[in-house]
């Protein structure tokens, strides 16, 4: 880390504590407090850690005031449109665009890693046929370090880069297999002659009794959306992979642990949500009604989809999104899917209501992504999932980043307790 060259003044019962400022190449300034506690015994309370820097890192930036998402300085909207998901991810792991010799030589590693070892389809197997998919990946993906224990040594850079193309390669794998135990299909091989997007579309929708042909516009929308689910950041499954990995544990269970924390429904969840409130409203003429309550202080609904935590202007991500959505839905079409119906007619009122426009509540990636993959013919209980699988190449590069650093120690946040101080035990015939 740079030196500081400002400090801030801390007064604590009339004793001066001089704690130094770090400016970022981008965004605020930020307080060093590590050696708070050894100076004036106390520590700093930020629940959700909100106003906390837990890293420094140089992969991931957004400004949620100007509406920007930059991977290692690259415009979210230009790798959207220009790029693909597989340089994306070279870009994230590596910290540069590939040559195209590099970006060959990337895309042909993760192509002949997508097979699962034989035997982990018994652990597909062992769940119960409805389970959710995101319970067989959270197994499954844990289970990864039992069959790959050649790459479980975190301290071996050779381990680590075999388990990073290993996870990218085969977590879609995962995820269609998932998906195929969920509705009762057979599991369908990966195959080397299709690209990342159009394998996963091929393992989840064709069937052993006839041919199956990738659209290229579904395709193109599925890179979207696993492109502009890359990574955003220190996110909550973001700062579990990384709060695991302090410990020291490989990189499988980090992975799993990003994966069950991004089952949240306030995190990975929210396509999810946003589809299930389509489905609450049910057709287009009760959108009146749902909009009105969604401006109503008293009424706990909310419209899912629109606004953003961290966006308080527009998420750069929905723009590239709503054209994949509206592609999808002129080649798949609307008429027979009320769902989509209403999400249409959603979108269009509420980009169209003052109240919308003065609370800049826009439509999110999330109700495109949803949109998208409920038209595709996804449940949603894939969706998560599918976020999950786009996901693992962000968790990674941060993982990787993490090892690479040489303050790196085990996570271990303070408390503000307020439960009861000492008191001596009482025997159980005297209570």
């Amino acid at each position: 880390m740079a030196e500081s060259t400002k400090t801030a003044t801390l007064t604590i019962d009339g004793q001066d504590y001089e704690l130094p400022i770090y400016s970022p190449t981008a965004g605020p300034d930020v307080i060093d407090i590590r050696k708070l506690y050894g100076q004036a015994g106390v520590f700093t309370y930020d629940p959700g850690f909100t106003s906390t820097a837990s890293t420094d890192s140089t992969i991931t930036f957004i400004d949620g005031g100007k509406g920007e998402l930059l991977h290692r300085g690259y415009p979210i909207d230009q790798l959207a449109e220009k790029s693909h998901y597989l340089e994306v991810c070279y870009l994230l792991l590596y910290g540069e665009l590939p040559s195209a010799a590099k970006l060959e030589e990337f895309e042909s590693l993760v192509t002949h890693h997508t097979m699962l070892h034989e035997q982990m389809m018994n652990f597909f197997r062992g769940f119960r046929r409805d389970a959710h998919p995101m319970a067989i990946m959270v197994g499954v993906v844990g289970a990864m370090s039992a069959f790959y224990h050649d790459s479980t040594d975190i301290n071996d850079p050779h381990q680590r880069e075999v388990a990073t193309i290993r996870l990218i390669a085969k977590m879609p794998t995962v995820a269609a297999m998932a998906y195929k135990y969920h509705i009762g299909q057979p599991f369908v091989y990966p195959r080397n002659d299709l690209d990342y997007a159009s394998n996963f579309l091929n393992m989840c929708f064709s069937v052993p009794a006839e041919k199956y042909e990738v659209n290229p516009v579904l395709s193109r929308a599925m890179d979207r959306i696993f492109t502009l689910h890359a990574d955003h950041e220190q996110n909550a499954s973001t700062s579990t992979v990384r709060l695991a990995s302090s410990s020291g544990a490989n990189p499988f269970a980090c992975i799993a642990a990003g994966i069950a924390c991004l089952w949240g429904p306030a995190h990975g969840g929210a396509n999810q949500a946003c589809l299930e409130m389509l489905e609450e409203i049910g057709s287009v003429d009760r959108i009146p009604e749902f909009i009105e309550r969604a401006k109503d202080k008293n009424d706990p609904f909310r419209l899912m989809g629109f606004g953003h935590r961290v966006y308080k202007n527009f998420d750069p991500r929905a723009t590239v999104m709503k054209e994949s959505a509206d592609e999808v839905l002129d080649l798949l079409g609307i008429e027979n899917n009320p769902k989509l119906q209403v999400a249409k007619a959603l979108e269009k009122q509420a980009l169209e209501d003052p109240y919308f426009k003065e609370k800049k509540l826009f439509p999110n990636v999330d109700f495109y992504s949803g949109i998208i993959l409920e038209a595709m013919g996804f449940p949603t209980s894939m969706f998560t999932p599918i976020f999950a699988l786009a996901r693992t190449v962000g968790w990674i590069s941060q993982w990787s980043e993490q090892l690479a650093d040489p303050q790196l120690k085990i996570g271990r946040p303070r408390q503000l307790y307020k439960g009861e101080t000492s008191r001596d035990y009482v025997d159980i015939e005297n209570r």
